[in-house]
């Protein structure tokens, strides 16, 4: 396929890749950025459309698999917030006894750990997940500007 491939549809796929960065300066921008640019030239060039629907998919994949990520830890933030306040050994009532600055942990008082696993743990798979969006995003621009087809892992291929 590289031999028919000009610079232009490989630098426009590689954009179309690389655009997904726009995350971190536009709201939605790894959504809205790629769409534009694929939709404006998705029907001259082949090449251009099979790598803007990739780079959506994997978006839209990355996102709902956060999202689902989130909805999993959920229930384990909400067992642990309303105990903060009850006055106990972690509530805010404590902090008003910084008078007579008595700071003594024991392994007994740490009574939270159990609810904070499932949180730590999702906190790394969504940590997971972003290294992932950001290496694979970077091979894609790579390939595809050399013009090589990428195919992004993990995709759910909502756009056919």
């Amino acid at each position: 396929m590289t031999e028919t491939l000009t610079k232009h549809e490989r630098n426009l796929a590689a954009l179309i890749h690389a655009s997904t960065f726009s995350r971190f300066f536009i709201p939605l921008g790894q959504f809205i950025v790629p769409l534009v640019l694929w939709t404006a030239n998705k029907k001259e060039h082949a090449f251009v459309d099979y790598n803007g629907k990739q780079a959506l998919n994997f978006q839209i994949s990355m996102l709902i698999y956060s999202l689902i990520l989130g909805a999993i830890s959920i229930p384990f933030f909400l067992g642990f917030f309303p105990n903060l306040f009850d006055g106990g050994h972690h509530g805010f009532i404590d902090f008003s006894n910084f008078n007579g600055i008595n700071i003594n942990f024991d392994s007994d008082d740490f009574w939270f750990g159990s609810f904070l696993w499932p949180l730590g743990i999702t906190g790394l798979l969504q940590g997971s997940l972003f290294v992932i969006n950001v290496v694979y995003t970077i091979l894609a621009t790579i390939r595809t500007n050399e013009g090589q087809t990428f195919k992004y892992p993990l995709t759910i291929n909502l756009i056919k």
